[in-house]
């Protein structure tokens, strides 16, 4: 098992790589973010502990370019901010744990194997379906390379259809996503939400890719023509 960290405070890097190695890893250390961009895309990697401030590229850059050369090994992300706002940017970024510094290398260790165990799973940071593109972190869309101007509830409702493909959701799956549990299940806001985003990813670009499955859901459906099922 290989792990790689990404560390530019020398002493901090010394203590991770020892303390990993006492785990019985081996351990490759780079002390700025371009060498770890250039580590993490040349090596194959159990997991990556990826330090956010770093020179060079901070590690939500790090990540992001890790992901986009179809790397995908698990990374914690380590921040000395503990900001739900840094937490959200990491994982938008495509990491898939943060801890916040100063932290007790047994919980490291602990979240290290807990990584490992789970493996490489494709995790990509902008979300894409034909021509159609969404990135999370930045909160733009596009479509065909026109910006889509949505409200962030369509966002929303554009990232779970993206996030499932040629899946059928349904009505109460997609309340349950992006309303309150309490909302009124019989209510239509999926079924107007759903039209207002077909006024904008699809009826522009003469588009039907946003279909109703009659009696299931909802299905994005990329490459469907004006003969699609139920658009409305």
């Amino acid at each position: 098992m290989r792990i790689l960290v990404v560390e530019d405070n020398v002493r901090m890097a010394a203590l991770l790589r020892r303390g990993i190695e006492e785990e019985g890893y081996a351990v490759d250390v780079a002390g700025d973010g371009t060498e770890g961009i250039w580590l993490g895309t040349e090596n194959p990697y159990d997991a990556i502990v990826l330090d956010v401030m770093l020179p060079g590229a901070d590690g939500f850059a790090v990540c992001r370019a890790l992901r986009a050369a179809d790397r995908w090994a698990p990374v914690i992300m380590l921040t000395a901010r503990d900001e739900v706002e840094h937490r959200i940017r990491g994982l938008d970024a495509g990491a898939d744990d943060d801890l916040v510094k100063p932290f007790a290398f047994a919980e490291l260790s602990a979240r290290l194997r807990a990584l490992v165990r789970r493996g490489a799973q494709e995790r990509p940071s902008v979300l894409a379906v034909g021509d159609l593109r969404l990135d999370p972190a930045s909160r733009r869309a596009f479509r065909d390379g026109h910006e889509l101007v949505l409200t962030p509830k369509e966002f929303a409702l554009l990232e779970l259809f993206l996030r499932h493909p040629d899946e059928v959701l349904s009505r109460g799956r997609i309340l349950d996503h992006l309303w309150d549990f309490a909302y009124d299940a019989g209510s239509n806001v999926v079924d107007q939400y759903v039209s207002y985003l077909r006024r904008k990813i699809d009826r522009p670009f003469g588009r039907a890719d946003l279909q109703t499955v009659r009696g299931a859901g909802y299905r994005l459906c990329p490459g469907a023509d004006r003969s699609g099922n139920g658009a409305d």
